[in-house]
């Protein structure tokens, strides 16, 4: 496992990811899955995770990404369309596509 600087955050490559997921983020580390390490959309969106931290702090993320995820899955969305719908998540997913 390689744990390297990436600008203003950590990428742990190897590092423990959930079941599913090609990475995580959590504050300024972004552990990611050895066969994902190369893939620059990914790597982006997980910055803008960082960026997200940064501006919020760990409470206020955390708040509001587990927040925006439990009210999805109290109205009904699976785990899989309630992840896609979490405002963060979107961010994120835009911010990577487009460079922004």
């Amino acid at each position: 496992m390689a744990i390297r600087r990436e600008g203003d955050h950590w990428l742990w490559v190897g590092g423990p990811v959930p079941p599913g997921a090609a990475a995580i983020t959590i504050g300024r580390l972004v552990s990611v899955r050895r066969r994902s390490a190369g893939n620059l959309h990914l790597l982006r969106h997980e910055a803008e995770h960082v960026r997200q931290y940064a501006e919020r702090g760990l409470v206020g993320f955390l708040a509001t990404y587990l927040g925006a995820y439990l009210r999805l899955r109290l109205r009904g969305w699976s785990h899989w369309a309630a992840y896609r719908r979490i405002p963060l998540e979107i961010d994120a997913e835009w911010r990577a596509r487009t460079g922004d």
